[in-house]
This record gives C-alpha cells, structure tokens and sequence, in this order.
C-alpha cells in the first residue's frame, strides 16, 4: 500500500541533517510515537547499536478504544521498537501484522490528528511532515505546512477495533525523533579512492550496524550517486538479516558469488570502507567478511593505501595587501613567491589551488575572472556581469558562478595549471536545471573534491545547497548532482567548508552585528557563532577553531564563545581550494 498524497505549504525547505541526542528523556507512552526506518531489519541476533539508546515501553490497546484513539495509539506504540515493534502489531488484525514493514519510512511531524475521510472505517492519520527518513536512513525535510495523509482502515475483531489496512512505514514526532534518532556517516570513495566521503544517514540509535552495513550495499544517497564509488560491486547483498558484533568483530556475512570473485584489492577496500563506516560505534573494533558465515582472508599487500578523510587544507592562506596577493601565515604577511604583480587590476577575492601555485582572483567590481600561475602573467578567463569569487578543487579547475549571455545562471570551471603562455585554457560550463531561476551567492568546493556547497537566492528566498561533482574518466567537471538542502536560521551569502560534514555561512554587513553559523550534515539546527560588528567576509581552516572573519578592523580568528583580533591590514584571506 503506498502513502496518501502531499500537499505543501509554505515554508523553509531542504534535508533536515542529524539530529543529535543533547539529553536524556524518558518517554513514556503519553509522548512517545512512532520512529523508525532506516534499515533497522528484523534480526533475532542484535544488530550491535547505542546499548544506551533509551528504550520506550508504549502502552498496549484498551479495551473499547474509539477507530481515532486506535490509530492514535498505534503510532503511538511505534515508539517501541523493541522486539519488531511487537506491542504495535497489537493494534493491528493478524494479516495486517504480517504484512506491515514499519522500516520502510518514517515520517518526522510537526503536528498530528486523526480524521474521518467519509468513507466508513477508514480515516485518515493527518501530518505536517516535516521530514522524511527512507529505508537507507536518507532523510529529507519538508515545507511548514506540508501535509500528507496516512490512510488507515479499522475493522472489528472480538467486539474490538482493529487496524485491517496501514501503509508500510511510521510516523514519528520531531521531539521523540531527536531522542530515538542519531547521525551515523556511512563512506564512500572518491572515483580515485584516495579519500574517504562521508554520506551521512539517520539510524535508530541501538540498531546501527546492520542499518549502516544495508544502506552501505544500496549505494550514496542520491545527490552523490554518480559522485563517488563504492568497493561493494552492484548486487552485493547481506546474506543473513543481522550482522552481529562478537567481540568487538562486525561480522559482516555477504553473497558469496560477488565477495569471492572480488579482487584482493577490492576486498581490501570493502573491508576499509565498513571499518571507516563503524567508526561511530564504540563495540566495534574491527570488521570480518564472510561468505556463508565463513571467514574471507583479507590481504594487505601494500598496494591499496588508506583513503585519507576528512583532508585537512594546508595552514597559509592567500590574500591581498596593498593591491596585491600576498600570502597570510602565522598572523604575518609576505609575498606570494613567483608572482608577477597585479596591482593594475585591482584584485579582491583570491584562491589558491591546493595542488599547485596556481592562483585566481576577482576584479574589484566583481566583472572577470583571472588566473596566474608562476612565470606568466594573469589572464581574463571570463567577463560576466557578476561573479562569485573562485574556488579550486583538488584536480586544479578553479570554480566560479555567473549569469550567462542570456541571463541563465551558469557554473564555470577551468584548468589553467600546466598550460602555456597564449595557449587555450580548458573549460567546462555547466547549467544545472536546479539553478534556473536563482541567483548564485557563492560556490566552494569540498577539500577531497567531489561535493559543491552552493548558496543561491530567488525572490528573497535563500537555499543553502551541497551538490555532487561528476566527472569525467579524466576529471573533467561533467555535471552537478541535484543537491541537499541545509537548514539555516539566516539568508546567509557566503559559506566555507570547515570539515568534511561542516560548513560555516553567515550574510556580511559592514553596517551591523553579523553572526555567522555552523551548518553540519550531523545536525539539524545551525550553531549560531559569537556575533561580531561589521563582519564582511570568512575563511577556514581545519575545523571549527580555525574560523576567521574580516571586518574593517582586521582579520579574527573565532576563539571559543568570541573572535580574537589577528592582524589588520590584509583582506579577503582564504585557504587554499
């Protein structure tokens, strides 16, 4: 049976990222509902997870209970997922019992009533949904104001209502997600699989591991599917419904077809893709492959190197000083070594490749793109009406966004590392259908290379979104994916990456207390920063305490629950990439 139909509202729109437990509630059955999903499974063996986790203890059907007070309980009792949901199966007739999968999908709700839909024995469970979370953990937040309905149709069995029909999945409200609920990244490769990318999900707390392990063989969410690569090879699949933890060993039992015709090398990368993926679980030191419950060697032989995660960028920083780029390191300035000046274009804005001495930079009026590299001097890469200021990624194309000739917004990149003096510098312009219409702020690209945040605006309406890149064989930029929404409390108009999962956002006024915010994949409510007068511009560094913001009285650096003042003088610094 599938769900009932949506209708949205208005509202704020996007992925609501993880929620993180920050306290411990004891729910009874007066204020738990219904979570699940992710794919929790149904093993007898204890799929290893948060042994913490707090357990619900919903309240079983009384006896004489109304069609609506039926339904509202059942969701209720969803709140105990304990042995396969077993007290909400109560609620329901015995094919019903059967045939019900909570851990299809979870509906997180703002708000929830029962209504009578004129067709006798069969309501409907009303929801303002405000996020959704599918089999394989992916969540996906939803407008204020959209409301689905869930229809369920009650018979009578022994003198007492029974729920006869309910669609697959539960619903959820969002203070009982936060309890139940956690973040657990799951990783892929890089195409080149030199670095780790984490794809963050949303488990049940204490069945993690056999989530993490099926929503791992299923493959990245959507907006990185094509993106990055997995060692699983298609069709791979867990061969028993558990993966048990046995001292400290996720034994991780897969087809054996597919695990025995895999290569040294790639069994080697499956293995470390699982480790990197149980990371978050304190019972899990390492992990074994099976085949039918036996044991697979894995080999080490030198030839696969571990992929680097969560890439710092190196410590200096580019800037400009004086009308020219220099470099930015330690609280001092110096010049940037083999560069020709460019005092005569007036640059703001500068990047450097984290590769190469590559380098890039606006105009002052924001109009064209340059890019230099030792021994030449800069060359206009392009002339547009605005521009966002550029970004380079780990291949050395350098990004940035504008409006075309016709007035469309494109994404533009180029290689201009390696080549010579007067020769054609490769390009790529990309017009993402999800960019029709808005206007882009700014553009990074994420330190391993494979991910775009990108902050847009339409009619007042501002999204901050995470794209992945598809590339070509050579690493050529082919095509945005369509992207995750962040949730944010502000209209921000620049961003930086400050960690693999994190970005800091904030709208720059030189006229006004700014307070920029941490925006992560792990959480769903941004971490407003310290506010700080007249903030017009961010950098990062590696991670959160390495976070600099400019004003007209100098360059600080965010220093716990406040900015501490570095050097005044050079402006728009920025780390390499």
């Amino acid at each position: 049976m599938k769900w009932g139909t949506a209708m949205t509202g208005p509202g704020k729109s996007g992925l609501l990222g993880t929620v993180v437990l920050v306290m411990v509630v004891f729910l009874l059955a007066s204020c738990a509902r219904i979570p699940t999903s992710g794919p929790v499974g149904k093993s007898e063996e204890g799929s290893a997870g948060n042994l913490s986790a707090p357990v619900f203890l919903p309240a079983a059907p009384q006896d004489g209970a109304a069609p609506e007070t039926i339904i509202e309980d059942f969701y209720r009792a969803g709140s105990g997922y304990e042995d396969d949901y077993a007290v909400a199966r109560e609620f329901l007739t015995q094919a019903a019992s059967v045939a019900w999968k909570p851990d299809q999908r979870a509906l997180v709700y703002r708000s929830a009533k029962v209504v009578e839909t004129g067709v006798e024995n069969v309501y409907n469970y009303q929801l303002d949904v405000a996020y959704t979370v599918d089999v394989d953990g992916i969540a996906t937040q939803s407008p204020e104001g959209t409301i689905e309905n869930i229809p369920a149709t009650v018979t009578q069995v022994d003198g007492q209502w029974r729920i006869s029909a309910i669609p697959d999945g539960t619903a959820i409200p969002e203070e009982t997600f936060k309890v139940i609920y956690g973040a657990s990244p799951i990783y892929f490769y890089d195409p080149s699989f030199t670095y780790a990318v984490p794809d963050v999900r949303w488990f049940i707390k204490n069945k993690t591991v056999k989530a993490m392990t099926s929503a791992l063989l299923a493959g990245p969410a959507p907006y990185l599917r094509g993106a990055v690569v997995s060692a699983f090879p298609s069709g791979i699949k867990l061969a028993r419904e558990s993966v048990p933890v046995v001292s400290g060993a996720a034994q991780v039992d897969l087809s054996a077809k597919e695990l025995t015709e895999a290569s040294a090398e790639d069994r080697l990368r499956m293995q470390t893709q699982l480790s990197l993926t149980f990371r978050s679980q304190p019972d899990v030191v390492n992990v074994e492959l099976r085949a039918n419950q036996d044991l697979v060697r894995v080999e080490d032989n030198g030839s696969v190197l571990p992929p680097v995660r969560d890439k710092d960028v190196p410590s200096r920083e580019i800037a400009v000083s004086g009308n020219e780029l220099v470099r930015y390191e330690n609280n001092r300035v110096s010049p940037l070594p083999d560069m020709q000046p460019v005092s005569s274009l007036r640059p703001r804005y500068p990047a450097e490749s984290p590769v190469s001495q590559t380098v890039a930079f606006l105009n002052e009026s924001r109009t064209t793109l340059y890019s230099m590299v030792p021994g030449q001097s800069a060359r206009a890469l392009t002339t547009r009406s605005t521009m966002t200021h550029p970004s380079f990624s780990l291949h050395d194309w350098v990004w940035a966004a504008g409006p075309g000739a016709n007035g469309r917004t494109e994404v533009v990149a180029y290689r201009p590392a390696g080549v010579a003096n007067g020769a054609t510098i490769p390009a790529v312009t990309l017009t993402p259908a999800w960019l029709a219409g808005r206007t882009v702020k700014d553009l990074r690209i994420s330190r391993e290379g494979v991910r775009a945040l990108v902050i847009s605006e339409q009619n007042g309406q501002t999204k901050v979104q995470v794209a992945g890149i598809i590339r070509n064989a050579d690493g050529t930029p082919r095509e945005l994916t369509v992207p995750i929404t962040l949730v944010t409390a502000s209209s921000p108009d620049q961003g930086v990456w400050v960690n693999d999962t994190t970005v800091a956002v904030m709208k720059g006024s030189a006229a006004a207390n700014v307070t920029p915010e941490l925006l992560s994949l792990t959480s769903g409510q941004p971490q407003q920063l310290a506010p700080w007068p007249g903030l017009v511009w961010l950098s990062a560094g590696n991670g959160a305490e390495e976070i600099y913001g400019q004003s007209a009285e100098g360059i600080f650096q965010r220093l716990g629950n406040g900015w501490s003042p570095q050097l005044k003088g050079p402006i728009d610094p920025s780390f390499p990439g």
